[in-house]
């Protein structure tokens, strides 16, 4: 007699989990555990290396870390009673060590699948500390003296079969190395895959495609947050059956347990796989993969069955700004939290830069409070003392001030160089906020620095001959008094470099990149301008517009360090941002020479923008020279958060030496190609011609 289910009721769960936490890993493991016992789950996927942390980097190499995991499975087995739940972690086996999920059966270990595919590009080094499995290969994993299975296994519990793609795996589907599994009635994807524009349209595919290609329910389960300091993990859980996403979660959630339910039809998926999938696999050949567990999955009831009612999933696409403002407000809050700052100050100067973060740290305390009400808000942030409770946040906007107030700190630090115009829009922009606003005279401590250097050149200083010098130091003088600031209120300073300028070195080391975090280092400067418009006008739904930031959008952007009359701005300095923006994507994301980034950029989309052939030269020669000298200051930049695959982080992303041969063959044969109208067929050096310096300031 068949005493197989019908329906299946699964979930996945999203963790916000810190690397090498313990304790709190464990209790919102637990916390999971227990949520999808009370809704009568009967399969529950947990995140990939969910009980250390993805994040732990080269700690994995001490064998502490796995022998402390296995410590907390242990300590987590009882609480998988009355279902079947896969959770991750590191495992050593045979003096390698291989990224596992522990599959548990109504309080029982059953075996460990192991990861097949190692994600070691862009921001991931899996293949660092982890030894990827082999296709079909088993194995016995001794623990306390018992075996236990381990490897490329199919779990058979109790005629319900389920198998699994751990993240890479998934997206490497069908290539070599991952072959096709066995026919499953629940195919599990725990994973650890960071945030980036657009990518969840690829998840939901990946989980889509993969219900439909096997003909089974699928559960993609994700970690939510800012675990490690740069990742961002945006929570996504999707539950497929049959080429269809039935449900899935809400993303960026500042919940730290996440829960979504389905119900699955396990007899309509049996009797797809009968009718579509041929030839015979003979499956016989790989017995040795199957796990037989006796625990019989129940069915639901029929009232369960008619009373549940998976709700039609609406595709959590969000326009880019959207997304952004949502990804980075859960990263400065994981980030604040997990510090345990006790605040953010921001060196607000009145341009769009120092307005984005302040704006993104205001959408934070919102966000999280129209989520985790005031309660939860609060547990949160419990190693702050004293936080002001709205009236009701919901309703009262404007009861949500003293709470911005006492997170946010904002100060304007002016020199004779600053305008009366980004004076008042700093101060219009802090008052609309809520934050503390303070605003310094700082024009006394650079005469101070000026003339103790002119005393020691025995010469006066000019702008004429010390324009860059007397610019840093402008920039410089602000730095000590606002972490002076911070640190006597217990606060982090964030930093407010946009990865435009951070690309080409276009800020003042320890002046304006001082902070301990560097929310949007990983967005370009005409996105920026574009998302702060949006704010201005438009603003997340729930939160509405932010008018002040008109008198900040009008401006152009100007790092306001010459005096007034010479009438600087950025886009003077280096080049029109929409040039930079095109130049570095084709230069670091798709790694073109010179000479093709500039046969690029005369055809490329540039608005009103119109180059000829030496001024797009001097543009992409001018941005390759700034890049080779800056390298040393993306070095030394804040952790920042990795939004998409251009970052700049040379921890995260791109890689690139300190000291290089500047491109000079390179440029070299972009100038030979300008002046003769040809690439030649060798290279000499050209008379005249500038060489890079390395940066300085």
């Amino acid at each position: 007699m068949n005493n197989n289910p019908n329906y299946l009721k699964v979930a996945g769960a999203a963790l916000n989990q810190t690397p090498l936490d313990w304790f709190g890993n464990r209790r919102r493991i637990v916390e999971a555990l227990r949520l999808a016992r009370r809704e009568q789950v009967q399969v529950l996927c947990l995140p990939e290396l969910c009980i250390t942390g993805y994040g732990c980097e080269d700690t994995f190499h001490g064998p502490s870390v796995a022998a402390r995991a296995l410590d907390s499975l242990k300590l987590i087995l009882p609480e998988s009673r009355g279902l079947v739940a896969a959770l991750g972690l590191p495992l050593i086996h045979d003096e390698h060590l291989f990224n596992a999920v522990a599959v548990l059966v109504d309080g029982q270990l059953e075996g460990f699948a192991a990861k097949k595919v190692l994600a070691n590009y862009g921001v991931h080094y899996e293949a660092r500390w982890f030894n990827a499995w082999p296709e079909g290969m088993t194995a016995t994993y001794l623990m306390d003296g018992q075996a236990v299975p381990l490897g490329d296994l199919v779990f058979d519990v109790g005629g319900v079969r389920i198998g699994f793609e751990i993240c890479e795996d998934a997206w490497r589907r069908g290539q070599r190395g991952v072959g096709e599994p066995p026919r499953v009635d629940l195919l599990l994807n725990p994973s650890a895959s960071h945030f980036a524009f657009e990518k969840y349209v690829i998840l939901r595919g990946i989980a889509e495609e993969g219900s439909r290609q096997y003909h089974t329910g699928y559960l993609y389960t994700n970690l939510v947050g800012n675990e490690a300091g740069r990742l961002i993990f945006d929570g996504t859980v999707l539950i497929g059956s049959n080429g269809k996403i039935i449900t899935e979660n809400e993303r960026f959630s500042f919940r730290e347990v996440n829960l979504a339910t389905a119900l699955v039809d396990v007899r309509a998926n049996r009797l797809e796989r009968r009718r579509l999938i041929y030839p015979y696999p003979h499956e016989e050949d790989d017995e040795g993969r199957y796990v037989y567990v006796d625990y019989q999955l129940k069915e639901p009831s029929p009232q369960a069955i008619r009373k549940f009612r998976t709700p039609s999933p609406r595709p959590a696409t969000l326009p880019r700004y959207e997304e952004f403002v949502r990804a980075v407000s859960l990263g400065l809050w994981d980030y604040l939290r997990k510090s345990r700052s006790r605040g953010f100050v921001v060196s607000l100067s009145g341009g769009v830069d120092s307005a984005s973060v302040a704006v993104l740290t205001w959408s934070m305390v919102r966000l999280a409070l129209a989520e985790l009400g005031w309660e939860g808000f609060r547990d949160q942030l419990a190693h702050i003392p004293d936080l002001p409770r709205p009236r009701n946040p919901l309703t009262d906007p404007e009861s949500v001030r003293p709470l911005v107030n006492r997170l946010l700190y904002t100060v304007y630090q002016a020199t004779p160089n600053s305008s009366a115009e980004t004076r008042a829009a700093a101060r219009a922009l802090s008052e609309q906020l809520g934050a503390r606003h303070m605003e310094i005279e700082v024009g006394s401590l650079v005469e101070t620095y000026e003339r103790l250097a002119e005393e020691a050149l025995g010469r006066k200083l000019t702008w004429e001959r010390d324009d860059i010098a007397r610019q840093n130091i402008q920039a410089r003088v602000r730095s000590p008094g606002v972490w002076l600031l911070a640190n006597l209120e217990g606060l982090l300073l964030l930093t407010t470099s946009n990865r435009s300028e951070v690309g080409v070195g276009y800020s003042t080391m320890d002046g304006d990149t001082s902070g301990g975090l560097a929310p949007i280092a990983g967005a370009n400067k005409t996105f920026l301008q574009g998302w702060l418009r949006w704010m201005e006008t438009d603003g997340l739904p729930e939160l509405g517009p932010l008018p002040a930031l008109g008198a900040i959008n009008r401006q152009p952007p100007s790092a306001e360090l010459r005096p007034l009359d010479r009438h600087q701005t950025d886009e003077d300095d280096l080049m029109p941002y929409p040039v930079l923006d095109a130049i570095e994507q084709a230069a670091i994301r798709d790694h073109m020479t010179p000479l093709e980034v500039w046969r690029l950029l005369l055809t490329a989309p540039l608005g009103e923008i119109q180059l000829g052939k030496r001024q797009a030269a001097e543009y992409v020669a001018d941005f390759f020279r700034r890049w080779s000298r800056s390298q040393w200051k993306r070095e030394r930049l804040a952790p920042s958060f990795h939004l998409d695959d251009e970052n700049l982080d040379p921890r995260t992303w791109f890689r690139f030496p300190i000291l290089t041969g500047n491109y000079e063959a390179e440029l070299e044969e972009l100038w030979q190609a300008v002046e003769t109208g040809r690439t030649p067929g060798s290279v000499v050096r050209l008379k005249g011609r500038r060489r890079p310096r390395f940066e300085v300031g």
